[in-house]
């Protein structure tokens, strides 16, 4: 509920970085700082704009939630694909700053009506946003879209630098079980890997641009007024104790999507965000399945599949002899190869239905979906333990790896998936956790984090009051204008 008059309200800017896992989350917390009383600018860049006005989810303008676009810097495009990452964090890094300074001027110098900006929510890999709040004397508040556990990698980094064991000497460690070395020196987590570091450690080159590009934007995140995620604080304890010392004031205000359920109806609530059309069919075809009967794949917005692989997870799940929901995006598959054997369509056609996109949340949190076959990124992760439902985890890139290795080992609710896929696995996996024992131990558990994870979020739950002090971060520079 607003705690400000309508003509006073303290004006946010939130800026997610350009890709679909970071924008979800940061417009849900945009609508709960916007449920707060705040005015919000919510920024995207001008590709992603054109794409959320083709998928019907670009949002419309309100009186005080307003969207502004800012370029990119990559040539001009116009598509319905992922851009390629390690292009668009080049790009941002050398163009956002100048970007996103020229927009703060057009937004502090817009007719009345529009209360000046005082506080500025960024993603946490588009740093030069804290550059930015600095210039003009406001605080920034970085939100890293990963859970604690994969930042806290990212600050051991230079301490794997100078232990030798990043960059790897040549490409064979890759494959010579060099990725099995167990890192023993970062307080709060225990027998983590190698291999369960974020991917871009798998480099022989010191000054690999992406490499390069974290160590620079976990470092300048330092320098923000508090830093900000999408977890809660019975679910990584320990790793955001030891983020405390480290860092500026830590806050745990997850699950956001919880958070925005709360929340009465609104126009606002229903804002999507999605880069790709949801086809909402989806649900009306679980309503005629059984409880936790469902197998429900979907490998995010960037994972890609060879055709191999497409057609290995394809026998897996038509030799299961279960029902399932299968997200396949437009841009999925490597190669030309990319269309599903007809033999395995005609086989799954009274229990299979296949989608390019879908509303991940409701079809999470549908009672008749068993298992969750996910790429393990953070949302995905986070929202299937909120509602309860077990995962097979099969990473694919960046955090996903200490994502799978903490749902598996430490919370209780995965079970991985050899990087080699094959469809005896896949079947052997599918049929143990909609019927075996392991199935209903994970579901169990599951359930719990799912009580743990409503919990946070209620009135005085742990992530509840981690908003307010947020809030008062936020708050801060338009307290002590007040004041003075």
């Amino acid at each position: 509920m607003s705690i400000f008059p309508e003509s006073d309200k303290p004006h946010a800017v939130c800026l997610p970085f350009p890709a679909q896992g970071h924008i979800t989350p940061m417009l849900k917390l945009a609508i709960l700082l916007h449920h707060r009383g705040f005015y919000i600018t919510f920024v995207n860049t001008e590709y992603n704009h054109r794409r959320l006005q083709r998928s019907g989810s670009a949002g419309s303008n309100s009186p005080d939630f307003h969207f502004e676009t800012m370029p990119d810097g990559l040539p001009e495009a116009d598509s319905d694909t992922t851009q390629n990452i390690p292009s668009l964090c080049d790009s941002l890094k050398e163009n956002g700053l100048a970007a996103f300074r020229q927009l703060l001027v057009k937004l502090n110098s817009s007719p009345e009506g529009i209360p000046p900006v005082i506080c500025i929510v960024s993603d946490a890999i588009m740093s030069f946003a804290v550059v930015a709040a600095d210039e003009i004397g406001v605080p920034c508040v970085c939100f890293r879209t990963t859970n604690a556990c994969s930042f806290l990698c990212n600050k051991y980094l230079r301490v794997l630098m100078q232990k030798g064991l990043v960059p790897l000497k040549d490409s064979s460690y890759l494959s010579n079980g060099y990725l099995d070395t167990t890192v023993d020196c970062i307080p709060g987590l225990k027998n983590v890997r190698l291999r369960e570091f974020p991917t871009f450690i798998r480099t022989t080159d010191i000054n690999d641009p992406m490499l390069n590009f974290f160590l620079g934007e976990t470092e300048r995140t330092s320098k923000a007024s508090a830093i900000i995620f999408n977890t809660f604080d019975a679910l990584e304890a320990e790793v955001l104790n030891s983020l405390s010392p480290l860092c500026p004031p830590v806050y745990a205000i997850g699950p956001l999507h919880l958070f925005v359920d709360q929340l009465p109806e609104t126009s606002l609530k229903v804002i999507r965000g999605n880069l790709w059309k949801e086809a909402t069919e989806c649900l009306e075809w679980l309503n005629s399945k059984e409880p936790n009967s469902v197998v429900y794949l979907n490998f995010g917005s960037i994972t890609v599949l060879t055709p191999q692989q497409l057609v290995e997870f394809a026998w897996g799940l038509a030799n299961s002899k279960k029902n399932f929901v299968w997200i396949i995006r437009s841009d999925s598959i490597v190669g030309d190869s990319s269309n599903l054997p007809s033999e395995f369509v005609e086989e799954t056609e009274e229990r299979g239905l296949i989608a390019s996109w879908c509303p991940q949340e409701q079809v999470l949190n549908h009672p008749s979906i068993g298992v969750f076959l996910t790429h393990c990124g953070w949302n995905s992760t986070i929202e299937s333990m909120s509602y309860g439902v077990p995962m097979i985890c099969w990473p694919f890139f960046a955090d996903q790896f200490i994502n799978c290795r903490f749902a598996c080992t430490e919370w209780g609710v995965g079970l991985e998936i050899d990087e080699n896929v094959n469809r005896v696995e896949v079947e052997k996996i599918v049929r143990e956790l909609i019927d075996g024992e392991k199935g209903k131990k994970m579901k169990s558990k599951a359930i719990e984090w799912k009580k743990d994870a409503k919990g946070a979020t209620e009135i005085n739950g742990s992530s509840y009051l981690n908003f307010d002090k947020l809030v008062k971060v936020l708050l801060s520079k338009k307290n002590s204008n007040m004041m003075a």
